[in-house]
């Protein structure tokens, strides 16, 4: 099978493609032919081994993929050849196929088409959990998401409405605006040509934000943190910008803010009765087809390096997905199209 490797830490470009021996399931692992792998913030910094995990080289990135069972091992009972399925890994997702565990697997509804299933949980369960466990969003609260046209940012925009929120999506171009306009954000700022703060307040109709989500950091956090109201809240899920913004106490002191942080790969651990719940919930909108990922652009497995390098620099909205050839799967190519359009 043909592997996007990272053979040392480095920039997307370092990425190479080869061929590696197909691989063959032992007890409880099944195999996987990859329909569409996602492409994550988090797979760029494991890349350059900036994650909070480090993975030694060599290594095959990507975390989240769906695809068809091509085998499984002794005393898997769950899942046969030829099942639909979408699944996650801390590395390997970037290749023709996929060796994991029964247990990491989920089994696709009919109807679900494999590059929604490869797109939809890191970013959705992200914001998910960030908005329903950690904000606490109630009906009818200002809910502003920054870089709101990043995956978890138009994930977030999504499902605060869902929650009842108003949505103001703030991102860094007209363009971006758009899609997140289009995916319903009532209000919107583009914060490198306004005043952030004072625009939070405008969009808000004098009120101030009730939460905020920011998957940036950099710049901006602090103008979002005085945008709140008193007894905001605001949650920090990542640092896409690069830059971990230090944020004066004596604003949280003198506005009542409530700052918390949300990382989903120690989430479950911490809250596991909250996470359990919150997946439930998610699992049964992605099932009853009423949240969809926006995915903007799909590579070629040859094209690993180009798609990596989209979102380490912030050009992708919403998703982009790596398309092994070996795997047709024309429901795939149709929704991307129809979402890049």
């Amino acid at each position: 099978m043909l592997a996007a490797r990272y053979l040392a830490y480095g920039p997307p470009e370092s990425v190479v493609i080869e061929e590696l021996p197909d691989p063959v399931p032992g007890p409880g692992e099944v195999v996987v032919d990859i329909a569409a792998a996602a492409v994550n913030f988090p797979d760029v910094l494991i890349g350059t081994g900036q994650y909070q995990v480090r993975v030694p080289p060599p290594f095959t990135p990507g975390s989240e993929f769906a695809g068809t069972v091509r085998s499984v091992g002794t005393g898997v009972t769950r899942l046969r050849p030829g099942d639909r399925v979408r699944g996650g890994a801390m590395v390997g997702c970037f290749a023709e196929q996929i060796l994991v565990p029964e247990a990491s697997l989920e089994l696709l509804p009919a109807g679900i088409d494999l590059a929604d299933a490869a797109g939809y949980h890191v970013v959705y369960a992200t914001a998910f959990h960030a908005l329903r466990s950690v904000a606490e969003v109630g009906n009818g609260d200002w809910v502003v998401v920054l870089g709101a046209a990043g995956g978890v940012g138009l994930a977030a925009v999504e499902l605060a409405q869902i929650m009842g929120a108003r949505v103001v999506a703030a991102a860094s171009s007209d363009p971006k605006l758009e899609v997140c306009r289009m995916r319903g954000a009532e209000r919107l700022i583009n914060y490198t040509a306004e005043d952030l703060k004072e625009a939070i307040r405008t969009a808000t109709d004098g009120a101030g934000a009730d939460v905020v989500i920011d998957p940036v950091g950099g710049p901006y956090a602090e103008a979002a943190l005085r945008s709140t109201r008193w007894g905001g809240r605001f949650v920090t899920v990542g640092f896409a910008s690069g830059e971990i913004p230090r944020i004066p106490l004596n604003l949280v002191l003198l506005k009542g803010v409530i700052v918390k942080g949300f990382e989903i790969r120690t989430f479950s651990q911490h809250a596991p009765e909250q996470a359990r719940r919150d997946e439930e919930e998610l699992q049964s909108l992605f099932s009853a087809g009423r949240i969809h990922p926006y995915v903007s652009a799909v590579f070629p497995l040859e094209k690993t390096a180009d798609a990596l390098r989209a979102v380490a620099d912030r050009q992708a909205i919403g998703k982009v997905l790596i398309k092994p050839a070996r795997h047709e799967s024309p429901g795939a190519d149709a929704a991307a199209r129809e979402h890049a359009r």
